[in-house]
């Protein structure tokens, strides 16, 4: 799964730690999802659309 996460996270000056106290996840898990090596669950999908108030399938798409 492709996501904008990086991207959106940079826009905003936030660090990944930041980023993962504001989702309470670790911040491995922030930069393994901007990676691309770890898809998130869809309810911490879900948290990330609403902390950035973007819909879904604005932060995330597939390899399609």
């Amino acid at each position: 799964m492709n996501n904008r996460l990086k991207d959106l996270r940079g826009e905003r000056g936030w660090s990944q730690a930041y980023l993962a106290e504001q989702l309470e996840v670790s911040r491995q898990s922030v930069n393994a999802i901007e990676t691309g090596k770890y898809d998130p669950s869809l309810p911490l999908a879900f948290r990330i659309a609403r902390l950035f108030a973007l819909p879904i399938e604005t932060i995330f798409s597939d390899n399609e």
